[in-house]
């Protein structure tokens, strides 16, 4: 995605139309379901959280959060980023 984010903006240019990319870490949704019982569920989000620099999940709150300003006048300097929400997994 981000390799697709970076090449369409260029080819977006002339009609202005800016292109992002968001890669949300661990957030729980009811599709983790698939991971067990609620308890196997929780083990797991707990490990994941403990490996987090912020030492916990996401919420769907945060990462729609990200997209709103992406998509909102506030970030319209903003352009071919990949912009991590997960909680900084990606930086260690």
């Amino acid at each position: 995605m981000r390799s697709f984010a970076r090449n369409w903006i260029l080819d977006l240019k002339e009609r202005k139309i800016r292109v992002n990319a968001i890669s949300p870490g661990i957030v729980p949704t009811p599709a983790y379901k698939v991971l067990g019982s609620d308890e196997q569920v929780q083990e797991f989000l707990d490990g994941e959280a403990s490996a987090t620099p912020l030492g916990r999940v996401g919420t769907t709150d945060e990462i729609a959060k990200a997209v709103v300003f992406l998509a909102c006048d506030d970030s319209s300097f903003v352009n071919g980023i990949e912009l991590f929400v997960d909680g900084g997994m990606a930086q260690i």
